[in-house]
């Protein structure tokens, strides 16, 4: 039966495993590859101080001897925008731009010095970058700075996670 569970006998006691315990939180956090442990977060979505970014993070990555794992995010948009809701309900818009963006990664040559993964994920970019840097344990994850009215007016994302990381942000001009 759904949503039923049958009580435990009052007369059974149990008792906590911490081995299991442990070994279910490491179950519900995303399993990644030890390789990429301790890597390098570097957001990039093709643009020009995203290119200037991923080339330092590369460089930061080959020093250290860590992976590099390349975070894009897809937007998600409001659908208060079509549908004229009141609560703020989000969908995610299907973004092509990580495949090709995988496809010119994979056959760029100057990412032959260090191993790398492509990570697509979708909402808040600060959020984002922000949790894939702790699902890897990063180093550090570096952003290129936005350079437009948009960044000026709602703050860029790089001085957001600035603000928020739990981890060493920097900044790529």
């Amino acid at each position: 039966m759904a949503g039923h569970e049958i009580p435990e006998p009052a007369d059974r006691k149990q008792v906590a495993d911490p081995l299991s315990d442990q070994q279910a939180a490491e179950e519900t956090r995303h399993s990644c590859d030890p390789a990429f442990r301790h890597g390098v977060v570097v957001g990039f979505d093709g643009s020009m101080s995203s290119e200037r970014a991923l080339a330092y993070a590369i460089g930061m990555a080959r020093r250290s001897g860590s992976g590099l794992i390349i975070v894009h995010v897809a937007n998600r948009l409001p659908t208060t925008v079509w549908a004229g809701c009141e609560p703020p309900v989000f969908v995610d818009v299907p973004d092509h731009r990580t495949e090709v963006l995988g496809l010119e990664l994979a056959c760029a040559d100057y990412l032959s010095e260090v191993p790398w993964v492509l990570v697509e994920r979708g909402g808040d970019i600060c959020h984002e970058l922000e949790d894939v840097g702790r699902e890897y344990s990063a180093d550090a994850i570096v952003v290129g700075s936005t350079h437009g009215v948009v960044g000026r007016i709602f703050g860029s994302v790089a001085g957001r996670l600035a603000r928020r990381a739990q981890r060493p942000v920097v900044v790529i001009p």
